[in-house]
């Protein structure tokens, strides 16, 4: 049983109210004024209370933020027939739970109160204790083995001038591990230049790396240095490395042998002291079988590998990610609530630390006051789920996403066979490595034609993948 208050000088609304919520248990007390209210708040705290805008007197608005402190912070849903923007601005700036226009609906406003009932007692429990640590702001964060692990390699080869590649999944932090590198090693005080590859105008790429001299091509009326040179002295991070075109890659290849670059249309080549970190989340080795990406130039940027394990395998960092997150937002909404620390938890996140963020700040924002509770995170969010259909779907808009904004307005092409080159791979590789290379069984269990099987295979670099040195196509039969 709760102890509510409504505030209202309509007899009907009352009556309505007190009536279905006495039913449910809980005692509710009516006044007709703010004045009245307070007097009441005055001899027992409410532990919510349902307030009108329009009452004689003092006006609910004005009365706010007397009733939250009289009321020991209760939870205040306002309620007003004259609903508006301005109204709805102050109820929230005032720090109310929540807002209903009259004429409401009985069900709506009872579901209010229990929400807000239910608040009130999630901030009476115990929280998780936040951590004591402040980080820097692009500092890493992580509890788990497998951080730790991140955090190692990071220490033994950022103070070394060798190439780094960094893999995981998109939206795991794989540009916080460069900037990580980067500011642990010599080169600390000269630039970091992070070059998001797919970004750059696929005409272009080469000019934007490289620079240009006057006269180059078309349009190319000044002389212009590249990227790389921007960044002499300092750390190149290319970010989507398996997006950089064949012709671009003998280049960057030359810059890494040889520590110099030529501008386009140039002879002349340039000394550059440059060290590069790249990303990726694609598997290079199978573009390399595709004939995509050069092997040399692989293993020459493969001199140390990190790997950024998705959020979904180091669950134990999910809430020093969010307390890190919301030092940043609102530090006030700190510690979480048990509750809200499991659900976190529970995710699947399949967006990552990315979408942790996201997340968090959508959560921030509709909580306002606090606490953080479930309910303020994204409603229709597909990383709720766990249902593998609806994760496939999730992750498939986030890939669109993903490709929309890296054409930075562009029109994007090929968009369904880039799809498929992204899904088929590991689809194949999974069933070849369950059915021992059968394609014959693979085909049937695809509803295709074996030789569109083996034709997808060869495409993807996969034509040996699990199959026997000493077995044919007619063995299958």
């Amino acid at each position: 049983m709760s102890n509510l208050l409504i505030v209202d000088d309509e007899e009907a609304v009352c009556w309505a109210l007190k009536k279905a919520l006495t039913k449910l248990g809980h005692h509710v007390a009516v006044a007709a004024s703010a004045e009245e209210a307070l007097r009441l708040c005055e001899k027992q705290s409410p532990e919510a209370i349902v307030l009108d805008v329009r009452l004689p007197g003092l006006d609910g608005l004005s009365a706010l933020g007397q009733l939250r402190t009289l009321s020991g912070d209760a939870p205040i849903i306002v309620v007003t027939a004259f609903g508006n923007l301005s109204t709805a601005v102050r109820a929230v700036e005032g720090g109310a739970f929540d807002y209903l226009a009259k004429p409401f609906d009985l069900d709506q406003a009872l579901d209010t109160i229990g929400r807000a009932l239910k608040r009130r007692s999630l901030q009476q429990q115990p929280s998780v204790p936040a951590s004591e640590s402040v980080e820097p702001p692009e500092e890493m964060v992580g509890a788990s083995s497998a951080m730790q692990n991140v955090f190692k390699r990071i220490a033994l080869v950022a103070p070394r001038e060798a190439c780094v590649l960094i893999t995981g999944e998109s939206g795991a932090g794989k540009e916080l591990v460069a900037r990580a590198v980067h500011r642990y090693s010599p080169r600390r005080d000269k630039p970091f230049l992070p070059v998001h590859v797919a970004a750059l105008n696929p005409n272009l790429v080469e000019s934007e790396l490289f620079g240009h001299v006057k006269g180059a091509f078309t349009g190319a009326t000044l002389a212009k240095p590249g990227l790389l040179t921007l960044a002499d002295g300092g750390t190149v991070f290319l970010d989507e490395l398996a997006d950089i075109p064949m012709p671009v890659q003998v280049k960057l290849l030359r810059v890494l042998e040889h520590n110099e670059v030529t501008p386009v249309g140039s002879n002349q080549p340039s000394p550059l002291n440059i060290r590069i970190l790249a990303a990726t989340h694609q598997d290079l080795e199978r573009k390399i079988a595709q004939e995509t990406f050069r092997h040399d130039l692989f293993f020459r940027l493969n001199v140390f590998q990190i790997h950024l394990p998705p959020l979904r395998q180091r669950r134990d960092d999910i809430v020093p990610l969010a307390e890190h997150f919301l030092r940043r937002f609102d530090a006030k909404l700190l510690p979480l609530l048990p509750p809200t620390a499991q659900f976190l938890v529970d995710q699947a996140w399949i967006g990552n630390v990315r979408e942790l963020r996201n997340a968090l700040e959508h959560a921030v924002i509709v909580a306002r006051v606090g606490p953080l509770l479930p309910e303020h995170f994204p409603p229709t969010s597909a990383l709720r789920t766990t249902n593998p259909k609806e994760q496939l779907g999730a992750a498939v808009l986030a890939w669109l996403e993903d490709r929309i904004q890296s054409a930075q307005g562009r029109i994007p092409e090929n968009l369904y066979e880039e799809l498929l080159k992204c899904v088929e791979p590991p689809l194949l590789e999974e069933l070849m490595r369950r059915l021992q290379g059968n394609r014959l069984i693979a085909a049937q269990w695809l509803g295709l034609n074996r030789a569109t099987v083996r034709k997808k295979l060869a495409e993807h670099g996969l034509a040996d993948i699990h199959r026997p040195a000493h077995k044919t196509d007619d063995d299958d039969e």
